[in-house]
């Protein structure tokens, strides 16, 4: 059993906490976060969390042996530098960073301290995306060719100016950060290196500086081709689909709703499934019910205690904050840009 604190408890912070209550492997004991409000003290009371004045009272804390980030991912890279430098093991929600040199720095300083880094990519967790990596490593696919996504939900049309999640500079890209890395992580996950991209984003509805509509083209390094799609002011859905020779399968499911009730966020990520043979009639289903926040969770801490390494390679979150980076550049560019 692993002594977690959670470092930032806004919604997402708050459901990780939820995710792991009655786990055999990982307990939260401890929690840092930057406004205490009425709600915050409520809710550290109820789930038995000790608040402590800072993120560095929480590293010199022996009792608490990893740390959770559910911060602004501009603080990822200096908070998991300073965790693995104080001997804890990290969990970093996602994005890891926005640069492959932030994300090469916190790589870096956990392989020096010998820690465990986890990232909380949780879709690639959910039993429906291994069935689909199996299918595609067997060759049930055939050639594979193209794989898309898209990733929608309102949240940007409740934002307030005020929220970091309103500022540009913590949301380059509109729904590229709180949503569209997940369909990056599996694009690379199942395709391999991304060698380039093409990214248009831009603002149609939403009332704060912040992009609600993005779209982005990939080529991978073994030549599939790839297209990734957000929204931030419409309707929650998520849709990931690959295309092989022998045919194609689609998952379908929601995003992370603000003020959608925990177990809603924390469950249906994955809904109805198909597959589409090249021959034959077509097989849908629908996805098994799975915390797959808990099973991410989980993962990170059974590394920790020596067990099985985090199912996410280091040297793919690295690749992930380089695709993030050069999406954002070629947003500003207007031009296909590589990746670093």
């Amino acid at each position: 059993m692993i002594n977690a604190a959670i470092v930032g408890l806004g919604w997402w912070g708050r459901t990780l906490v939820e995710s792991a209550q009655g786990s055999d492997f990982i307990r939260f004991v401890r929690a840092a976060t930057r406004t205490v409000s009425p709600e915050v003290k409520a809710f550290a009371d109820t789930y038995k969390l000790r608040l402590a004045e800072s993120f560095d009272a929480l590293l010199k804390d022996s009792n608490v042996q990893a740390v959770v980030l559910c911060t602004p991912h501009s603080m990822h890279t200096r908070q998991v530098v300073a965790a693995a430098q104080a001997g804890k093991h990290v969990f970093c929600e996602k994005p890891f960073a926005l640069t492959k040199s932030d994300a090469e720095r916190a790589v870096e300083a956990s392989r020096k301290a010998g820690v465990t880094l986890g990232l909380g990519y949780n879709r690639r967790f959910h039993p429906e995306m291994t069935k689909l990596r199996d299918r595609i490593r067997s060759g049930g696919l055939g050639v594979m060719m193209h794989v898309e996504a898209t990733m929608t939900f309102p949240n940007a049309l409740m934002l307030k100016p005020t929220q970091w999640r309103a500022n540009r500079e913590e949301t380059p890209c509109g729904g590229l950060t709180p949503m569209g890395v997940h369909a990056i992580d599996g694009i690379i996950d199942l395709c391999g290196a991304i060698d380039q991209v093409y990214c248009q984003s831009f603002r149609r509805v939403v009332e704060i500086d912040s992009d609600d509509t993005t779209s982005i083209l990939f080529r991978m390094k073994e030549g599939m081709s790839g297209y990734l799609g957000t929204l931030t002011a419409t309707g929650a859905g998520f849709s990931f689909q690959v295309f092989g020779s022998k045919g194609w399968v689609r998952l379908e499911g929601m995003t992370h709703v603000a003020g959608a009730s925990s177990e809603e966020r924390r469950t249906r990520l994955f809904g109805t499934c198909k597959f589409q043979p090249s021959k034959g009639d077509a097989e849908v289903w629908q996805a098994e019910t799975l915390d797959a926040g808990r099973a991410t969770l989980e993962a990170f801490a059974n590394a920790a205690s020596g067990g099985p390494a985090f199912p996410i390679p280091l040297d793919q979150m690295i690749h992930g904050a380089a695709v993030t980076e050069a999406v954002i550049r070629s947003a500003g560019s207007g031009k296909v840009e590589k990746v670093g």
